[in-house]
């Protein structure tokens, strides 16, 4: 190997263990990535930026508008309530319902998409129905990992058809997965229905009985809110008048969450710390019940709980419940550091964390993956909630779909791309952009909405990744870890090595991004398969499908990540369910591409 060889298989090194370990940012790993082929003179810089201007990253930006305006005008939360309807009352029902609607979401958008449409829905029908979530959640988000196999509109698939028009062939039409895509959804969906759903847990974590009897609509019982649920009046001759709620203490030092406060002319929901108490003021808090004799002593008189929380629900103020997205910027933060109060005028008054709720000192808790926020407030702030990309409300509002006379416009003209981009009328690329132009011109989006529909890591982190593919092809590396394929297994014949090379894939797509392993993976595929004098694009493909099951570990896909919190989820339920799953449609693949390509 020359040195610059050894330069790239360094960087490819060290950005593994960055992604494996998480100390870094998925993106920024990537950045720092081409900043340093750049900089080495390994790269020009016209090839270290030209991820910017592929057609792979073109494609992604045109499915995140497209998505995004099927969101704003309600198609998808039609579309997914009527998927999620189909399944009836039962578990089985469900269960199909959700991987095949999961699937068919996937087909035209991407997964995390198509998992955040069918989750409120699923988590609601979940709870009429009586039905655990941890029967559902995997389902749903297997279902999109599935799907999306069958489409080049997968990221991961993008990515790998890069790898083939670099190297100078036509790569990918919009449905060249399907033969293995489609088949894989049907044994995927069976495995599910006859196997895996006896696999999956049926755990019962603190207060789930509760919640089950509950039902939808009383989540104060579901987190046993009555339980830390006080009011207190502001007498008057309280020594508390005239101070602002900073000055008394109640939130920082005290740790008692003050809800609203209600005076002679109206409720203020999630009051700021400047609010001052006035006489017959009434406080609606959370505090535990040994801090009632604290309240006593500040000046307050404490009333019944259970009529306090009764005054709080009417028409226009009700509690709903949000999760964090994947990936989402409120991780590792506190409520408080982020100024969620501020920023949407809720209260967070508890978080579901590892089956159970917390309801005290919510603001000071650092966000994790799979955290639920319990919320207070008035249905309008839900909707400005359901806008922001850092977080999924659960229970879903009357008014979904703010734009839905375009509703029309952008099904039409998700239609036109879709055909013409199967028929091979117009390249993916182009069709994609002209979709997200078409939509922002007929008002479904603004140009200041499109810009927000962009996930901007991702783009970042493909943009800075597909260098590395190319510096591979460059310096040489991609062929030596190919010739140590050929050398090792090439007697054994090009199947053998492809099935090699996917469960190479597999794996690390199980504790790294599958973005990151299939712009590592797809260079050597291709090195290995001309090496072998086979078809470069059966083992691309190979891999481009490897790279999509993730069903082995919660880090293999953000889909897994999403629906974690809601089904209550350990790392070992992913791998009971998600290992027999793997293998079997590694078996389905190694069929399909011995009788398709002629392996």
């Amino acid at each position: 190997m020359n040195p610059s060889a050894v330069f790239v298989l360094a960087v490819i090194f060290i950005a593994a263990i960055l992604f494996i370990s998480e100390k870094l940012r998925a993106d920024l790993v990537a950045m720092l990535v081409l900043v340093a082929l750049g900089l080495s003179g390994i790269l020009t810089a016209r090839e270290a930026l030209a991820g910017f201007s592929s057609s792979a990253v073109i494609t992604i930006l045109g499915v995140f508008i497209l998505t995004h305006a099927l969101e704003k005008t309600g198609v998808t939360q039609t579309l997914g309530l009527a998927l999620v309807r189909v399944g009836g009352a039962t578990e089985g029902g469900m269960l199909l319902a959700l991987m095949l609607g999961g699937a068919l979401l996937s087909f035209f958008m991407n997964n995390i998409a198509a998992g955040a449409v069918l989750l409120p829905a699923a988590v609601g029908v979940a709870r009429e129905q009586k039905i655990s979530p941890s029967r559902l959640m995997m389902p749903l988000a297997f279902g999109t990992l599935l799907g999306g196999m069958a489409t080049l509109l997968t990221t991961n698939t993008i990515l790998a058809n890069a790898t083939l028009r670099a190297n100078n062939l036509d790569g990918f039409s919009l449905l060249s997965l399907a033969p293995f895509g489609i088949p894989a959804v049907i044994v995927g969906t069976a495995y599910m229905y006859f196997i895996g759903r006896r696999l999956l847990p049926r755990r019962a974590p603190a207060d789930w009985t509760r919640l089950m009897q509950a039902g939808r609509e009383r989540l104060a019982d579901i987190y046993g809110l009555r339980e830390r649920w006080f009011q207190a009046r502001v007498p008057d001759a309280s020594p508390l008048l005239n101070k602002t709620l900073a000055e008394v203490g109640l939130g920082a030092v005290m740790g008692i969450n003050v809800v609203a406060i209600e005076d002679a002319s109206h409720m203020r929901l999630a009051p700021p710390p400047t609010t001052r108490l006035r006489a017959g003021d009434n406080l609606f808090l959370q505090a535990r019940r040994e801090q009632i004799e604290s309240l006593r002593a500040q000046g307050l008189e404490v009333l019944d709980a259970t009529a306090a929380f009764g005054e709080l629900r009417n028409e226009e103020i009700g509690l709903f419940e949000v999760a964090l997205a994947p990936r989402s910027s409120a991780l590792d933060k506190t409520l408080r550091e982020i100024h969620f109060r501020d920023k949407f005028g809720v209260s967070v008054i508890a978080i579901w964390r590892e089956g159970r709720p917390r309801r005290v000192g919510v603001g000071e808790m650092r966000l994790q993956q799979g955290d639920v926020l319990l919320v207070l407030g008035s249905r309008r702030r839900a909707q400005l909630l359901q806008g922001e990309p850092d977080f999924l409300v659960l229970l879903t509002t009357a008014e979904q779909g703010t734009k839905r006379s375009k509703a029309k416009y952008v099904v039409g003209i998700m239609g036109v791309v879709l055909l013409a981009s199967a028929l091979g009328m117009v390249p993916v690329a182009e069709a994609m952009l002209a979709g997200a132009l078409g939509v922002v011109l007929v008002g479904a989006l603004t140009m200041d909405e499109a810009y927000q529909a962009i996930e901007w890591r991702t783009i970042f982190l493909i943009a800075g990744m597909l260098p590395l593919g190319v510096a591979m092809t460059k310096t040489g590396a991609a062929q030596f870890i190919a010739d140590g394929f050929i050398h090792s297994l090439g007697g054994s014949g090009a199947f053998v090595v492809l099935l090699l090379l996917m469960l190479v894939t597999i794996g690390l797509t199980q504790v790294m991004t599958g973005q990151a392993t299939i712009t590592i993976l797809a260079p050597i595929a291709f090195a290995t398969a001309q090496g072998l004098g086979s078809n470069a694009i059966a083992f691309v493909a190979g891999v481009a499908l490897a790279s999509s099951m993730a069903f082995i570990t919660p880090l293999g896909h953000p889909v897994n990540l999403l629906v974690m919190g809601a089904g209550g989820y350990k790392f070992k339920d992913y791998v009971r369910v998600g290992a027999p799953l793997t293998a079997l449609l590694l078996g389905l693949f190694a069929l399909l591409f011995s009788v398709w390509y002629g392996l």
